[in-house]
């Protein structure tokens, strides 16, 4: 039971970091920042959240 608890906790971070980057991209096409899309933005963003968001935007302003 808890490995389909850990699995449903990874699928969702997963689609909540796709769901963050998708709407950073709509939004920051006004500003001109964009943060490309992949397996590792996603994970980070998904696992971090907010912070994670921060990390991958300060990184791709560098």
């Amino acid at each position: 039971m808890k490995f389909l608890k850990a699995i449903k906790w990874i699928v969702e971070s997963i689609l909540l970091g796709l769901g963050i980057l998708f709407v950073f991209n709509l939004v920051g096409v006004y500003i001109n920042v964009n943060i490309p899309i992949n397996i590792f933005t996603i994970l980070i963003v998904g696992f971090l959240r907010i912070p994670g968001l921060v990390a991958v935007i300060i990184y791709m302003l560098i």
